[in-house]
C-alpha cells in the first residue's frame, strides 16, 4: 500500500500547494492513503471544519493535529465525532476526540493513525507519548493490517526514540512540527519507515511559514511583531510509504519536496 503523508500544511499558501500539488501526484504516484499534518492549515495557527473538508476534497483522506489543534475553537466540537480527524493521543483523557482512527482502504485492508505529541520543549503538559502509542497499540491489535504514527515533537531526540520504540510493531513513524524536513529517512531494522520531519508545505520564503521581517524583529529587537504567514515560494513536502499489507511492514520511503507555482 503507498501512503502518501504531507508535512504541516501551513496557512493559505500550503492549502493551495495541496490542492495543485496532490491530485497530480495521485496519479503520478498511485497512491492508495494520503494522510496531512493540518495543525497549521488556518492562517498559521490551528484547523476548521471547513478547511478539513476542502482538503478532503482534493484527495486527503485523514488528518494528524499537534499543540495548535484547539487554536480554531470551532474545531472543538467537530472533532468529538470526526471520523477523519486525530488528536494527540496523550492529551488529557477528557479531550474531545481521538488519539487514534482506523480507516477501511480497500478490500478489507485498514489502516490506524495515531498521533502524538512530544514532551520536551513543546510547552504543554501531555502525557508520555511512548505510554500513549502503547495504549493505542494495545487497542487496534487484530483489528488493523497497517499502523502509521505522526509523532508531534520539537526534539530530534524524542522523535528518534519513538521510532525505535516502535521498530517491528508499526509501518511508519514520522516525526511533524519543526517545519524543515530532514534526510535521514530510512527503513530501521525489523521494517518500520522513519523519518524525523516531514517538513512543512508552505511559503518557504519565509521564517518556518511566517513573514521573515517579523520574525526578525521578534529575534533582533525582541520586540512583539505581528503573526503573519509569508507569501510565495511554496513548497510541497511529504513522505511516499509502500508498506506490505500482509505483515504491516515497509518496503521503500521516499522523501518529497516539490516546488509549486501558485
Amino acid at each position: 500500500m503507498k501512503i502518501l503523508f504531507i508535512g504541516d500544511v501551513f496557512g493559505e499558501p500550503g492549502r493551495e500547494a495541496v490542492k495543485k500539488r496532490l491530485p497530480e501526484l495521485r496519479k503520478e504516484r498511485n497512491l492508495d492513503f494520503v494522510i496531512a499534518n493540518v495543525e497549521n492549515v488556518a492562517h498559521g495557527r490551528g484547523v476548521t471544519p471547513k478547511l478539513i473538508d476542502d482538503l478532503t476534497s482534493v484527495g486527503v483522506n485523514a488528518f494528524t493535529a499537534g499543540n495548535h489543534l484547539w487554536d480554531q475553537k470551532e474545531i472543538i466540537p467537530y472533532i468529538a465525532n470526526s471520523k477523519v480527524l486525530v488528536r494527540p493521543a496523550n492529551y488529557n483523557a477528557e479531550a474531545p476526540g481521538r488519539g487514534a482512527l482506523l480507516f477501511d482502504v480497500y478490500s478489507g485492508v485498514k489502516v490506524c493513525v495515531i498521533s502524538v505529541e512530544g514532551q520536551r520543549l513543546m510547552g504543554n503538559a501531555v502525557d508520555s507519548p511512548f505510554a500513549a502509542v502503547d495504549r493505542e497499540l494495545a487497542q487496534v491489535k487484530g483489528r488493523a493490517d497497517i499502523v502509521f504514527v505522526d509523532v508531534h515533537a520539537e526534539a530530534t531526540s524524542e522523535k528518534r526514540a519513538m521510532g525505535w520504540h516502535l521498530d517491528g510493531r508499526v509501518g511508519a513513524v514520522v516525526g511533524t512540527h519543526t517545519h524543515v524536513q530532514t534526510a535521514d529517512e530510512e527503513i530501521l531494522p525489523n521494517g518500520t519507515a522513519y523519518l524525523t520531519d516531514v517538513g512543512m508545505t508552505g511559503p518557504y520564503n519565509s521564517v518556518i511559514g511566517l513573514n521573515k521581517n517579523a520574525a526578525l524583529t521578534r529575534f533582533t529587537k525582541q520586540m512583539p511583531a505581528p503573526f503573519e504567514v509569508a507569501q510565495g515560494d511554496a513548497r510541497f513536502c511529504a513522505v511516499l510509504i509502500d508498506i506490505e499489507e500482509s505483515n504491516g511492514r515497509a518496503r521503500q520511503i521516499t522523501r518529497i519536496q516539490d516546488k509549486v507555482a501558485l
